[in-house]
Order: C-alpha cells, then structure tokens, then sequence
C-alpha cells in the first residue's frame, strides 16, 4: 500500500502525464505544428518525468523527494510553454498548463517534506 503522504502527489502527477501526452498530440494535429516544437518536447519530458515520479512514490522509495524536485522545475516549464499558446486559444494547451501547476504544486510539497 502506497505511504498516505504520497497519494495526492501520486495523482497530480499520474493527472499531469495524461495532459502533457494529449497536450503533445493535438499539438502535433494543428495546422503551425512547427511553431509548437518547443511545447512538445517539453509536454513529452514531462509526461515522462511526471510517470517516474509516480513511479518512485508508489515505490515508497528514499529518491521521491529529489524526483519530485526535478518533477516541479519541468512541470514550472512545461506549464510556462503550454500557457503562451492557450492564450492563443489552444484549449489543450490551456488544460495541460493547469495540470502541470498542480503538479509542481504537489511535487513542490513532496519535495520539501
């Protein structure tokens, strides 16, 4: 059984890997794709980031808290990337920006406890 401390962490996370990778997706559908590059590298690593974090606490392992410090600074990034085009009225965009907040939020927390 998963440590209590870990179950929000755990679903932002698992939340925010299923945004980034629909996020990169429909990115990959519209019509400039090459003006999205950057966004979705970024929503690709991570997703990736975001599922290992997952990983690891579901693991209860000693090396939660150092991922999920990198898990914050990508997701601060991936969020940044994604709101530029949500402004632009690119709703997937939009969603992912606000899952990775929540992300960095909860890893934020993880991170520091």
């Amino acid at each position: 059984m998963t440590e209590e401390k870990f179950e929000d962490c755990i679903a932002a996370c698992d939340s925010c890997a299923v945004a980034c990778s629909h996020c990169a997706t429909a990115c990959l559908e519209e019509q400039e794709v090459r003006n999205l590059t950057r966004c979705i590298q970024l929503d690709m690593e991570c997703a990736v980031i975001c599922r290992s974090a997952s990983a690891l606490m579901s693991l209860t392992s000693k090396y939660s808290q150092k991922l999920c410090g990198l898990c914050e600074e990508i997701c601060s990034v991936c969020a940044e990337e994604c709101e530029k085009h949500g402004e632009k009225g690119m709703k997937h965009c939009r969603d992912c920006a606000e899952a990775c907040r929540k992300c960095a939020a909860e890893c934020r927390e993880m991170a520091i406890s």
